[in-house]
């Protein structure tokens, strides 16, 4: 059972309703679907990077089948009388993965969610397979790449998922532009600003760790911080090797952008649903923190897994997103 703190809908939210809803009508439920076809491709931005995405299932533009007896004209469907599905069309999702990641980290999202809505995980610029660049290596510029994203392949309305420092570039895009954009958000794992009171030691260490030994310090990261439960060796190798194809001195200087970053202060303007997923750690109540600020936001603790919890515990994980999104629909 996950743990949720203040859930926006209370104790049942409305996906528990619709399951229920069409248990009773033989409707296909969504895992009965196959996972849509994933297509790669890029955008450029202003300044001339291009940015490398990963695509795959499609907006539905129809109004959803009725489920069981329509309602009478003039009422609106509410918790206690549901029988259709809402009309609106579904939100986009655009997932961003953290620091030196590639956009492929997010395949068991993607396989799952693009059964039912349009995804797009995007490459960052230096990462994956985006351009290589030595300018914009901060949040306040990776945030025009990810709308550059969003409106070149005209994602909006779009819930963003954003992972680690990601988080950081999510609140530098707000900043920038507001909420208009998104349905709703999901922050996996990371705070508003990129370092707390007291981390000047480990975040020293990381830096040194990666400008002294790059291999092993990708090495112990990929293997103890993303993960702790045991993930496919080929698998470790090819996210440490996807990791190693950015230059040391771009992750040096992402990191440096990103622990000096504080975004804070954009936390109270956010004004869409926000759900915050955090791995239970000794860092978690920084994180979880954010939830007083974001007004009406929900958290969800994963207890035993590590930063990458998405992939740790990727059916939990999709549940609790898939519960949020129907809440928006």
């Amino acid at each position: 059972m996950r743990a949720r703190i203040m859930s926006r809908r209370g104790t049942f939210p409305m996906a528990f309703l619709l399951l229920l809803s069409l248990a009773g009508s033989g409707a296909v439920m969504a895992t009965d679907k196959k996972p849509a076809a994933v297509k790669s491709g890029f955008i450029t931005t202003a300044d001339g990077v291009r940015i490398h995405y990963l695509e795959a299932g499609k907006p539905v533009k129809a109004p959803s089948a009725e489920v069981g007896n329509p309602l009478p004209s003039g009422v609106k469907p509410t918790k206690g009388n549901i029988s259709v599905y809402s009309t609106k069309e579904p939100p986009s999702l655009l997932f961003v993965p953290g620091w030196t990641m590639p956009a492929w980290i997010w395949q068991k999202q993607i396989d799952y969610f693009s059964r039912d809505f349009r995804v797009v995980a995007m490459d960052p610029r230096c990462q994956g397979e985006s351009s290589q660049t030595s300018d914009g290596l901060y949040p306040a510029v990776r945030a025009r790449d990810i709308k550059a994203v969003v409106d070149q392949l005209h994602l909006a309305p779009v819930v963003i998922v954003s992972w680690s420092m990601a988080v950081v570039e999510t609140m530098a895009y707000i900043d920038q532009y507001g909420t208009g954009d998104f349905a709703g958000l999901v922050l996996v794992d990371s705070a508003a600003s990129g370092r707390s009171a007291g981390d000047a030691d480990q975040d020293f260490g990381l830096l040194k760790g990666v400008l002294e030994d790059r291999q092993n310090t990708t090495s112990g990261f990929v293997r103890n911080i993303n993960f702790k439960k045991p993930q496919p060796e080929e698998y470790i190798q090819k996210l440490i090797q996807a990791s190693l194809r950015v230059p040391t001195n771009t992750a040096v200087s992402l990191l440096v952008g990103y622990l000096t970053a504080d975004y804070r202060a954009v936390l109270p303007k956010i004004d869409k649903p926000t759900i915050i997923c955090a791995a239970k750690t000794p860092y978690m109540s920084t994180i979880v923190g954010m939830q007083a600020t974001i007004p009406g936001s929900q958290v969800e603790i994963f207890d035993g897994d590590g930063h990458a919890l998405f992939v740790d515990d990727p059916d939990r994980f999709n549940a609790a997103i898939e519960d949020f999104l129907q809440d928006l629909t």
